[in-house]
């Protein structure tokens, strides 16, 4: 089974919870990095959640080069497919931005991880993490993916990839690509028609036609149903 594949499988199937960090960018924001002012979009907030925002936005964590490594990072997470965007396409990169910042928790961690990334790269190709190929970040990646089998020296690194890994995953997943790659489709009303003859036959029971024509008429689904006095079901 691909990687994507993988993870669309655990979300759908409720394994992936905990990675749903709270404090998602409010959707529809309209985020800018690489230094230039970003400011909140119209979409569902109260005017204390709306000044919050604001400020979060008007403030400034993340250098361009962090920005950068991030973004690189968020593709080799999750590039693109020949039926979703990549994780840059839905705006992660901006998502992290926003929750770095309205998160202070996270900052410490992911700057520290960043500059263990660059480190490890100038250690084994001579330059920092986004001026390596794709063969030699993946390399990279490749050493701290698996945080049971990471070599001791590579726990930092480990530990930051995981948490970048909850973090992209959080980001991609709460947009409406990523949920249009999930499949999901939300609540939607069933049409039911009775138990299955197959069934009602295993267990010597049937419908009476009068009570069908009642009750599981689908023409009258949208007729509230009327009662006698007696709590009988007139029509």
């Amino acid at each position: 089974m691909k990687r994507r594949e993988t993870i669309k499988s655990m979300l759908v199937g409720g394994i992936a919870g905990p990675l749903f960090i709270a404090g998602c960018q409010p959707e529809h924001a309209d985020v800018k990095i690489k230094g230039k002012e970003s400011t909140p979009g119209p979409y569902g907030r109260t005017d204390k959640e709306k000044e919050h925002d604001a400020k979060v936005y008007a403030s400034k964590f993340l250098t361009e080069h962090e920005l950068a490594t991030i973004a690189v990072l968020c593709d080799l997470i999750l590039p693109a497919t020949a039926t979703a965007g990549s994780a840059t396409d839905a705006g992660v990169p901006e998502f992290m931005d926003f929750i770095v910042k309205d998160i202070t928790s996270h900052q410490l961690p992911i700057r520290g991880g960043l500059m263990w990334l660059d480190h490890r790269s100038g250690r084994l190709f001579d330059t920092n993490f986004i001026s390596c190929n794709m063969q030699q970040q993946k390399q990279i990646l490749d050493e701290i993916a698996y945080p049971d089998d990471v070599a001791p020296e590579l726990a930092q690194g480990a530990e930051f990839f995981s948490r970048m890994r909850n973090l992209v995953l959080t980001g991609y997943y709460t947009t409406r690509m990523g949920i249009d790659d999930l499949g999901y489709q939300g609540n939607v009303a069933n049409v039911w028609d009775g138990v299955p003859e197959d069934v009602l036959a295993k267990h010597g029971m049937s419908y009476e036609k009068e009570w069908l024509a009642k009750c599981v008429d689908q023409s009258k689904r949208d007729v509230l149903a009327q009662w006698d006095e007696e709590g009988r079901l007139v029509e």
